[in-house]
This record gives structure tokens, C-alpha cells and sequence, in this order.
């Protein structure tokens, strides 16, 4: 089953960092987001990828081209230039490199490499910032089992503000974190059917339009998780998710766990 990876956004709530390089190179530990995305797929045995790239394109390109040479294999250098790889991890990874647009929407995007996908009934996809312990297999038995065209795994709002609940005359009644409220997000992690294209035109924002047609339909549904799930949208989030990595407490890391 292909995976669908959004790899072209500017992640302007990571400016400082995401200016340098995009954001799905943005390291927890010493790789990529990407590459714990990728690995956590692949260890579901689903390892081939379309990356819909964008802002930071030539980035993305280099750092797969260079693999071999870079932290995430051992490797010896002889006689001034001689690289012998000791040790590949990604061998069996398919990738394929799809420029989408410096600026186009999510939903463009998805359209733009529809060419790699028509052989395809189901095919996942994913914003590319955020990580999960997620039962993948799980979910997409739910998915297939329900018939439905399109899915999306929903999660605990995470962010430490508090929803205020207020009278008529201003008094508070209520004050409820919004990660303990009913309040839930999409965590980015799509499941489609082939007849998703049907739902789609030019210029549209996948969650906007497309969905809304979806929802109409009662074709969209929202896979509930409440396990571990967190993007890298901020400078806080990657420290938070280094710390965890450098504790060897790293949920989403589901292929060692195994």
C-alpha cells in the first residue's frame, strides 16, 4: 500500500528552524521526522512512498541521495574517497520524489501526484510532522471493514489551554484544559479509496471542500485514538520529543518495541 507523504509546507510555526530546512528534515535526535514517519510505516510493511515535495525540495532529494554517507548508516572511508557501507536500513524502501509546488494546498498536492496512484484501491497519507504509537494494522482494518472512502485518525486536542465556560452576565462556570475536554483534531494520519478523486478539483484544500462533500455522503469517518500522537509544530514540541528520544522513551518508535 503507497504512502502519501506532504513533505512542501514552509511550517511557518517553526520559522526559525524550518527557514534552513523543511520541515519534515527537522531532526528529533539525530534524524529526520521524516525518517521516524517512514520507519513507522515500513514497519507495517508499507514502504512505498511518494513524497509531495515543495519548499525545501532539493533538501529532501539530497538527504536520500546521501544516505548512505550520512549519520543514519556505519560506513568506511578508504583511501581518501572509498565509501563502503557497512550497514543499510531503508534497502527495501521505494521512494518516489514528486515536485508539487512551492506553494500549492495540501489538496493540490494529492491531486498533482494522482499519475502514481491509480493503481492503487487504498493508499495511505500523512502531513509528515507528526508521530504515534497508532496500531496501524487496527486501523486499517476499521477502515476497511466500514466501506467508507476516507478516514482520518482523530486525537485529544494537546495544547495546555484552558476552554472557559461563561453566563450571560460574564461570571465563569467552567474551566476545562482543552487535552481533558471533548474537543478532538484530525492527527493527520489519512486512509483513502481510489474513489476519493471524484471528490476533488483543482485548487481545493483537502479538510475543506473535498471533505465536506465526503461528510454529505457519510463517507468520512474519524478514527478515535487516545493514545500516544505529536506533531512537531513548534521548537517546543522537537525539544520535547528529543528529550523523550534521549530518555529511550519514544512511544512512536513502535519498530523497536517489537
Amino acid at each position: 500500500m503507497k504512502v502519501v507523504l506532504f513533505c512542501g509546507g514552509l511550517g511557518m510555526r517553526l520559522r526559525d528552524y524550518s527557514t534552513q530546512i523543511p520541515k519534515p528534515l527537522v531532526e528529533i535526535g539525530t534524524r529526520p521526522v521524516l525518517w521516524h514517519l517512514m520507519k513507522y510505516y515500513a514497519h507495517y510493511g508499507h514502504k512505498d512512498f511518494v513524497l509531495c515535495l515543495g519548499h525545501g525540495a532539493n533538501a529532501i532529494k539530497d538527504y536520500f541521495r546521501n544516505y548512505d554517507e550520512c549519520v543514519s548508516n556505519d560506513f568506511v572511508l578508504s583511501e581518501g574517497c572509498n565509501v563502503e557501507v557497512l550497514h543499510r536500513d531503508i534497502t527495501d524502501w521505494r521512494i518516489t520524489f514528486a515536485e508539487t509546488g512551492r506553494f500549492n494546498c495540501i489538496g493540490e498536492r494529492l491531486r498533482l501526484v494522482r499519475k502514481y496512484l491509480d493503481d492503487e484501491d487504498v493508499f495511505l497519507a500523512n502531513y509528515a510532522d507528526g508521530l504515534t504509537n497508532l496500531d496501524l494494522d487496527e486501523y486499517l482494518r476499521f477502515f476497511k471493514e466500514r466501506g467508507k472512502i476516507a478516514s482520518f485518525v482523530s486525537v485529544p486536542a494537546p495544547h495546555t489551554f484552558h476552554i472557559v465556560q461563561a453566563d450571560a452576565d460574564y461570571h465563569v462556570q467552567k474551566l476545562e484544559a482543552v487535552g481533558r475536554s471533548v474537543v478532538r483534531i484530525n492527527g493527520g494520519f489519512f486512509a483513502f479509496r481510489r474513489e476519493i478523486w471524484d471528490y476533488m478539483r483543482p485548487g481545493e484544500e483537502l479538510v475543506l471542500e473535498p471533505f465536506d462533500r465526503l461528510i454529505t455522503k457519510k463517507e468520512l469517518l474519524a478514527y478515535p485514538y487516545n493514545g500516544f500522537w505529536r506533531n512537531v509544530d513548534t521548537f517546543k514540541d522537537k525539544q520535547e520529543l528529543d528529550e523523550m528520544l534521549a530518555k529511550e522513551h519514544a512511544p512512536w518508535q513502535v519498530w523497536k518495541a517489537s
